[in-house]
């Protein structure tokens, strides 16, 4: 059904109007979060619509080209590639300073810093300029999926206050829903091309971009400021 829809519109319509809303949200109820560890989440959402956008421009319009080869004038994972490196850096960073385990804050210092240097070891053996970096980024996204689950873990040990009501909660949420599946998404599509098209794999990665997205927004929506942790 995904797939379908796929083929009728292109994504790109669907989600920058969705990444508008979700960023526009944050910034009405900047005010309930600007002093947390989530003070510079509108600018991080605005990035990623921007990221979108350029993408968008350089794929469909010929006078956007990033790649010196005019065979491939529509390629634009560089983009996305410098994206995912400071995407993950963003929410080490948030986990490093929401975290309060001292054991925990290591282990997101060591997944941080393994991540970084999967990045760094990919750009000997591939082009950023035109492929994905999907062996560093499938590291860097199972240790944010690290990450999210010692917050879980932390935070539902001291059962203080209702989870509901956490803006942190619902942002780690749409990150586990998310990146339980991009890893998967990541491989299969670069060393098995054929699973590409055979399970629909963008379809799917399009939906859990909404999941996690949508998690977001109602965590935007329905927080309270005195209950973020």
């Amino acid at each position: 059904m995904i797939e379908e829809l796929l083929k009728i519109m292109n994504p790109t319509f669907v989600i920058l109007p969705f990444y508008f809303i979700v960023w526009l949200a944050s910034v009405i109820r900047y005010r309930s979060y600007y002093d947390t560890v989530l003070k510079y989440f509108p600018i991080f959402l605005m990035y990623t619509l921007l990221t979108e956008l350029l993408g968008f421009l350089v794929k469909y319009h010929d006078s956007f080209q990033l790649v010196s080869d005019d065979r491939y004038y529509w390629y634009n994972i560089i983009i996305y590639n410098i994206y995912s490196v400071v995407t993950y850096l963003y929410f080490f960073y948030i986990y490093l300073k929401v975290l309060g385990t001292e054991k925990y804050k290591k282990w997101v210092k060591l997944g941080a810093t393994i991540s970084m240097a999967g990045y760094l070891i990919s750009l000997f053996f591939q082009d950023p300029f035109y492929t994905g970096l999907f062996y560093a980024d499938s590291i860097a996204s199972c240790f944010l999926i690290m990450c999210v689950l010692l917050y879980f873990k932390e935070k539902f040990k001291q059962e203080i206050y209702p989870t509901w009501h956490n803006l942190m909660f619902w942002t780690s949420l749409g990150l586990l829903g998310f990146h339980i599946y991009f890893p998967i998404y990541s491989l299969l599509s670069y060393l098995i091309p054929s699973t590409y098209f055979d399970f629909h794999l963008r379809g799917w990665l399009i939906g859990f971009i909404f999941f996690m997205y949508g998690s977001f927004l109602i965590g935007i929506l329905i927080h309270r400021r005195k209950l973020f942790q």
